[in-house]
This record gives structure tokens, C-alpha cells and sequence, in this order.
């Protein structure tokens, strides 16, 4: 028995080692693919037809992902929306590309970059090459960006919608009361709605102000667009949601919101008539993320650079465990990096975030105002640069944002919650301390805040606030009286927020770019982004070495259970780590759909 328990954990271990060394050999594989592909030598994707998926997310910056290439992404490369952007304009002058064709779908895109996507297709347009948008459901979101197209196709048993704009909150006060939660909540600004869910149980009158303005707003650029496209006036589009006039292809068609009832092999058959091939052969298309990854070096030689720095998602303190997110100490180095390069000649810092954590924003701020010290900085808004994703714009020398940006939130908040009658009453737990000075114990959950406490969390709160205010009055010149009228929490349309002070002009990445350049000084310019591309691989190594593989299996489960719900479910568990930190944030992300 001995002998045999001897043989069989020597079995046991080379099985184990064996294991291993095979796990290293298929990630060296995948890492080698991946490195290949980068290569600049590497053989380019063809197609003559560029195709758009817009049920893609479209991230600021762009990824490397080896794994993508089992889906057929035959680069390994997910395009950001800087390198969309680049690589249309590229695509106008490419005699190898016809045309454009996207694919209509939902998506999980915003506005903002919704806006741009189109704004690129419209500039691509002016080549005289054609673009073709066909779905067989098409969301609002979709048609959008589809008005830039020549033609608009309807799969004839598909959909359209053209129903107006909602936008639906959850409360969560009546589950909180059912379980004897208790939340302790701490804000400055009567617009300051991100605590509102866990309050309230219906939409406050200053929110509903706010959502109404910036829905109007963005109801606004649709109906433009849809105006433009079916050649007809705002007030007649606008009449269709109303009246719930579209409700089958068929009315698509007669009020000319689409330029035909077509199934997808006929759509190929006009496509191969642009593109000159033949009814037996294949339309050639080439994805986006290919097209885009054979054009981003641009191989460019200039000495002079502009460096693009993406701020993307979340504002958290320290290191980034995510792969889109703001970690102060993370983006910190990458500022400090850029600062001490003397090849970079002006910044652009491109923010699409709806904030977070106070504190890391200050640090992050910091570090923006050392640089602006050297070199001129400006900000380009994507579809949220709000609460803490302003205060990082704050300082610069101008802001840009797209009609479309949700934008300002200047306000402040803190929230804790008192478990104590939870734990009492439904499971019998209860608390007692020891304590040698009144607020050792704070922050706690155990025990519900004194008002002496309360009083002294509500005036770091309005602490914050005040310093979040004399930014902006500085950063953008204008008097703290009239900081104080346009701040209170409340969120604005970049169009609005044109109007009031908080940006400089409309536009997108291309403007920001552009205009920092003017202020540098430099004609002759390569632009760098940073931080590097990401890895997917990397972030899931990463990943993996910060949680076990249990963490990392249920959290994929919950995410493919809830689907879009998994964003809420983040959100949730996210507030429960604030634990009384000041909070520059807007926690639900207020969708427009």
C-alpha cells in the first residue's frame, strides 16, 4: 500500500506539472499570435467593403485580443473609436475600399460616441463612395447613425422604432426598508441624484427637470438627423413618435425613414453592383477592427508628438483592477510620463467617465496641473465626462464635447449603511464595542450615525463641494456665483453646456486635437496615445493572479445571468465599498433609449 500511494502522488504530480507546463505552452502560443499580429510585417486583412457592427462596444482606446481571432477577427485587434475615426479617414482616399456597410443592431454605445461614429461616416461620404446601413431590428440608437448612409434597408418582416426617448430609474428604498437597511446619505447640490434610488422611491422633482433637459437635448440631434435624412422638418419626424404612427416596415417605408424592404441577399446584390463583382463570388468584406488595425500606424515621422492620454470608465483610488477604469495611480504615472517627455509638444486628455471616488480625482487633477504647467492641455467628452469626470477636465486650457456628452454634475456625496436592525432582527446578530475616543469607530455599519456624526460627514461633504466649485470657477474663469447656478449635481447636454460656460465648442477627438496643436505651436505633428493599448490576455492574467478562478468563474456567470442587469449589479456593489468616502459620481448611469 505503501508502494502504491508512492506511485500514485508521483503519477499525481506529473499530471499536475505536465498541466502546467501545457497551460504555459497554450498562453505562450496565444501571447506569440498576439505578438505576431502586432507586427508591423504582418500580412494585412483584405476586403473592399468595410463592415460595421454597431452591437459592438466601442471603447476610447483600442485592445489587443488573441482570442478574438476564434471569432474570426482575423487581426486580434478590437478598434477603439479613435482608430474608427482614423481609419475612415484614411478609408476616403484607399483605392482598395468601395464602400461601407453597417450592420443595425441594439448596442451598448452612448450618444456621444454614436455621434461621432456618424459625424466620421458623414466626412467619409464626401469621397463619393458609398455607405449602405441595413438591420432587421432597428433601434433609434441605430437608425442615428445609420442617417449618415446613403440607403437605409428594412428586413421586410423586421422592425423600426421611432417612439421618443425614456429614461427609467430603480429605486431601492423599499427593499432597503423590507430588510431594515438603513442607508445614511450625505450630498451637496439639489440635482445630486446619485443617492435618489436609496431615498426616495420615485423620481425627484429637480432629477425630472434634469432628465427632461437633457433628453430633450439629444431628442433634438436625433429628429435633426432624421429630418436630414428623409428630407422633411423636425416637427414632422417628431409627429411620427407622437402619434405612434411607425409600427411596421411598411410605415418605415411610406414616411421614407428607409429607402426600402429588402432581405439580406438582396442588399449583397446592390453591393455587388457598387462594387463591380460578380453574382457567383462572395461580397469581400473586411471588419472595422481589421481595416482599423492595418491603418493605426500611420507611419508618421515627426519629431514633434501630441499625446492623447484616454480616461475611460470609473474614478478609483490606487490601482486599476478593471479593464476600463480610472486608477489615480495608474493614470497619475501615465501623466507624469508624459510630462517628462520633451518630444510631446501639447495633451490631450480624452475623458468618458461619470466619476467616482473624490479623493483619486484629486489626485489625478494634481497631476494635470503639473503637466499644464509645461505643456498646453486640452480635453476632449465622449458620452460622459461627468461629477469627478469633470473635475479632471476642469484646469484645462479649453474643453471640448459633443452635442451628445452628458456632462458637469458638479456635486458631491457620501453614503453609508446601518446594519445594525438587520442583523438584529432578521438574524439575531447584534454588536457591542469598546472604544477609548467618540469617533474611533467611524466609519462603521454596525450602529446608526449620531447627529453629531451626521453633521460632521455632511460638512466634509460640503467641503468637497466648495473646493469642486473654486476648480471650475478658476479652470474656466467664471464667478463662483455663477459656478454655483449651473452646478447643484445637475447634468447637462455638451450643447448646454456650451451655452453656460463648462466648454469651450463642440466637436470630437479631431477638434481637440487640432486645437491643441494651434496652441502649441506645431504644424508637423504625429499624435501618440497612452497608456499602451491594452491586452486582453494580460488583463485576464492579471486578473487571475489578483482572485482565484472560482471568483473569476462566478462573476462571468452572473454577468452572462443578468445581461444588461450586470451594470446594476456592479454599480450596487460598488456602493457598498464607499463606506463613507466623498464621492464625485453619478452611480447609474443615466441611459437615454
Amino acid at each position: 500500500m505503501r508502494e502504491f500511494f508512492k506511485s500514485f502522488f508521483a503519477s499525481l504530480l506529473a499530471i499536475i506539472v505536465a498541466g502546467v507546463i501545457g497551460i504555459g505552452l497554450i498562453i505562450g502560443m496565444i501571447v506569440g499570435a498576439s505578438k505576431t499580429l502586432m507586427d508591423k510585417d504582418v500580412k494585412k486583412s483584405k476586403g473592399d467593403v468595410i463592415m460595421i457592427d454597431l452591437s459592438k462596444k466601442i471603447h476610447e482606446q483600442g485592445a489587443t485580443n488573441p482570442f478574438s481571432m476564434l471569432n474570426g477577427n482575423s487581426s486580434g485587434y478590437g478598434a477603439g473609436l479613435y482608430d474608427i475615426t482614423k481609419a475612415l479617414k484614411a478609408a476616403k482616399t484607399d483605392g482598395s475600399i468601395k464602400g461601407i456597410m453597417l450592420k443595425l443592431s441594439a448596442g451598448p454605445n452612448g450618444w456621444a460616441t454614436l455621434q461621432q461614429l456618424k459625424n466620421a461616416l458623414a466626412d467619409f461620404k464626401t469621397s463619393g463612395k458609398f455607405i449602405y446601413a441595413y438591420g432587421e431590428d432597428i433601434t433609434q440608437s441605430a437608425y442615428f447613425v445609420a442617417t449618415a448612409a446613403d440607403s437605409i434597408y428594412l428586413n421586410p418582416a423586421g422592425g423600426i422604432d421611432l417612439k421618443g426617448f425614456a429614461t427609467v430609474m430603480a429605486y431601492f428604498k423599499g427593499t432597503l426598508d423590507k430588510l431594515e437597511l438603513e442607508p445614511e446619505i450625505y450630498y451637496a447640490g439639489k440635482f445630486k441624484s446619485a443617492t435618489e434610488p436609496f431615498r426616495a422611491d420615485r423620481i425627484s422633482e429637480p432629477n425630472r427637470i434634469q432628465i427632461q433637459a437633457f433628453q430633450n437635448g439629444m431628442w433634438n440631434q436625433f429628429l435633426e438627423a432624421a429630418a436630414d435624412f428623409t428630407h422633411t422638418d423636425k416637427a414632422a419626424i417628431h409627429q411620427l413618435a407622437v402619434t405612434g404612427a411607425v409600427q411596421f416596415p411598411a410605415d418605415g417605408l411610406k414616411y421614407k425613414l428607409i429607402s426600402g424592404l429588402l432581405y439580406w441577399d438582396q442588399v449583397e446584390q446592390r453591393v455587388r453592383a457598387k462594387t463591380g463583382q460578380k453574382e457567383s463570388k462572395d461580397v469581400k468584406y473586411i471588419s472595422m477592427n481589421d481595416y482599423a488595425s492595418n491603418e493605426k500606424n500611420d507611419g508618421k515621422l515627426a519629431e514633434n508628438k501630441i499625446a492623447v492620454i484616454m480616461a475611460e470608465g470609473d474614478i478609483v483610488d490606487g490601482e486599476s483592477n478593471s479593464e476600463v477604469q480610472i486608477a489615480s495611480k495608474d493614470l497619475s504615472e501615465v501623466i507624469r510620463k508624459v510630462r517628462l517627455n520633451d518630444k510631446i509638444k501639447g495633451v490631450v486628455l480624452r475623458v468618458n467617465s461619470p466619476g467616482g471616488s473624490a479623493l483619486a480625482s484629486e489626485v489625478i487633477l494634481r497631476e494635470l496641473e503639473l503637466l499644464k504647467q509645461e505643456k498646453h492641455l486640452v480635453v476632449s467628452m465622449g458620452d460622459y465626462a461627468a461629477s469627478g469626470g469633470y473635475y479632471i477636465a476642469s484646469n484645462a486650457d479649453s474643453i471640448f464635447a459633443m452635442p451628445n456628452t452628458i456632462t458637469g454634475s458638479i456635486g458631491v456625496f457620501s453614503m453609508m449603511f446601518s446594519m445594525d436592525k438587520l442583523m438584529k432582527n432578521k438574524l439575531g446578530v447584534t454588536f457591542d464595542e469598546v472604544k477609548n475616543a467618540p469617533y474611533a469607530d467611524i466609519p462603521t455599519a454596525t450602529r446608526p450615525m449620531t447627529p453629531e456624526e451626521g453633521k460632521r460627514m455632511q460638512n466634509s461633504v460640503d467641503t468637497i463641494y466648495a473646493l469642486f466649485k473654486k476648480h471650475v470657477s478658476e479652470g474656466r474663469r467664471l464667478k463662483p456665483a455663477d459656478v454655483d447656478s449651473i452646478a447643484q449635481g445637475r447634468v447637462w447636454t455638451g450643447t448646454d453646456a456650451l451655452a453656460n460656460g463648462l466648454v469651450d465648442g463642440l466637436g470630437g477627438l479631431d477638434r481637440a486635437i487640432a486645437s491643441v496643436a494651434s496652441l502649441a505651436k506645431v504644424k508637423d505633428y504625429k499624435v501618440v496615445t497612452y497608456p499602451e493599448p491594452t491586452d486582453k490576455l494580460s488583463n485576464i492574467l492579471k486578473k487571475l493572479g489578483a482572485n482565484t478562478g472560482t471568483d473569476e468563474a462566478i462573476r462571468s456567470a452572473v454577468k452572462s445571468e443578468l445581461g444588461e442587469g450586470y451594470e446594476w449589479y456592479e454599480k450596487l456593489k460598488g456602493l457598498t465599498k464607499m463606506n463613507g468616502k466623498a464621492m464625485m459620481a453619478m452611480p447609474f448611469v443615466l441611459k437615454v433609449e
